[in-house]
């Protein structure tokens, strides 16, 4: 009789173990495989996504009216679509169960996600014009961006500068409108052969104006080397920078910060005086001992030195009695710093694209940037130069006063969004987060809001 209990008992674990192993084995062959597999492909998506070329119209003038006529702009395919590479798994395909063909997506779809932020409806051409020449990787990209009627302007950027440049073109979507910019590009386009090297061109066509930081977020996203400079059309590199990184001009420590996202390097921004003088540009100097000279002379000054918010974060004084080479770091920085400055292409901060018009637009893209843990450095042989032009000044009032409601109400919600990602990271007692804590720390409506977890964080600083 115990012999028959025992026996029974080794029968049911038996049974058991072959029921474990079963729900164990199916398990892992169509749950947890297919969604390691999934995983995998998702996060090495970005790196297997092919590059579509795109093809440059012969005539920018007929390109102009299927523009107009047309309410959708197709990026590539005679049908308008882009194959991406989202299949199936191997493990659902073995089972002849999926797909394994590309998956074709509107991309005017994508890009209207990307830029879900900005005014709609937005029609973006990305590489209307492409850069013939290859760039190496650590070549400095100046993202910029321009409006019809300062083509002239960007023209002598494009002669001036050693390096890469995409630039995203704004036009107003009027059919004769679109057809004069398009052919004053195209122009423009075959009479530089720097142009038709070194630029990418990217194209929206809407019906608003100044969504700057939509557009910087086109010229940044689409340009093609690692780090990139943003720059506004109206400053003149005066020295040459396009090569900086792949030099021993720049620190080990600073230059791996620089690889890893986590720093940026300020090059500092001069105006004339003088309306006229500063119209110029031939003129502008070329070399830091020549800027000296004209500091000294009362000529130029840092740029918008009434506003002293906006550069003096930079410490002129400083910059004027560094030794040759030297990179010092910035140490006061405040919420309305907008200095020009080099960057990882790919750090997790862009541009926030609720600002319309003047006024807190570019001093939001670089607290994004401090709060990503982006360290500043100033280059004390570089600068650029202001080529002075008249304002709207009626518009730029009106703008900014809406603007200063619109950045208080960023800083607070980009403090949120960065201290409790940071937060649920484990890294918010880091130094990753020490900017974050610190700035965030003197906004008092947000510490008041903030959760436990941040207050606490935040009472440390």
């Amino acid at each position: 009789m115990a012999l028959l209990r025992l026996f029974s008992s080794c029968c049911k674990l038996f049974v058991y173990l072959f029921i474990l192993v079963a729900v164990l084995d199916t398990t892992n062959k169509f749950v947890i495989a297919p969604v390691v597999d999934s995983l995998l492909c998702v996060l090495h998506l970005r790196t297997t996504i092919p590059i579509v070329e795109q093809e440059t119209p012969t005539f920018a003038l007929d390109h102009a009216q299927a523009l107009s006529a047309e309410q959708v702009i197709h990026l590539s395919q005679s049908d308008g679509t882009v194959g991406y590479p989202w299949r199936s798994s191997q493990n659902i395909l073995s089972l002849e169960l999926g797909h394994s063909e590309p998956v074709l997506v509107d991309p005017n779809r994508i890009l209207s996600k990307i830029f879900s932020g900005s005014m709609y409806p937005t029609n973006i051409v990305p590489y209307f014009y492409r850069a013939k020449r290859s760039f190496n990787k650590d070549d400095i990209t100046i993202t910029t961006l321009i409006t019809s009627n300062r083509l002239e302007v960007f023209s002598r950027l494009v002669e001036r500068y050693e390096g890469p440049i995409s630039v995203t073109v704004h036009i107003k979507n009027k059919t004769e409108h679109i057809q004069e910019v398009l052919a004053n590009l195209q122009e423009l386009y075959v009479s530089s052969p720097k142009m038709a090297s070194a630029v990418d061109v990217h194209i929206v066509v809407d019906a608003f104006d100044r969504q700057f930081n939509t557009w910087r977020n086109i010229a940044r996203l689409f340009a093609r080397t690692d780090f990139v400079m943003m720059l506004d059309i109206d400053f003149y590199p005066c020295t040459d920078f396009s090569t900086l990184l792949q030099t021993n001009l720049i620190d080990g420590a600073i230059k791996k910060k620089m690889q890893d996202g986590r720093a940026a390097l300020v090059v500092p921004a001069f105006e004339y005086l003088n309306f006229r003088e500063g119209q110029n540009y031939s003129a502008f100097p070329s070399n830091k001992t020549d800027l000296l000279a004209l500091v000294k002379a009362r000529r130029i000054d840092m740029f918008h030195s009434s506003w002293g918010p906006g550069h003096n974060s930079t410490n002129y004084k400083k910059f004027y009695t560094a030794a040759p080479g030297e990179i010092y770091k910035v140490t006061r920085y405040q919420p309305a710093y907008e200095p020009y400055v080099i960057f990882k292409k790919d750090i997790p901060a862009w541009c926030d694209e609720r600002f319309v018009g003047y006024g807190g637009n570019k001093a939001a893209c670089l607290f994004e940037m401090y709060l990503a843990g982006v360290s500043y450095y100033v280059l004390s042989d570089h600068f650029i130069i202001h080529q002075n032009h008249r304002y709207e000044e009626k518009i730029r009032e009106e703008e900014r006063k809406h603007n200063r409601k619109v950045y208080l109400n960023f800083k607070e919600e980009t403090c949120l969004r960065f201290l409790t990602r940071y937060h649920h990271y484990g890294v918010l007692r880091s130094s990753i987060a020490e900017n974050a804590l610190t700035e965030c720390k003197k906004i008092k409506s947000f510490v008041k809001l903030a959760p436990s977890s941040i207050q606490d964080a935040l009472s440390m600083v």
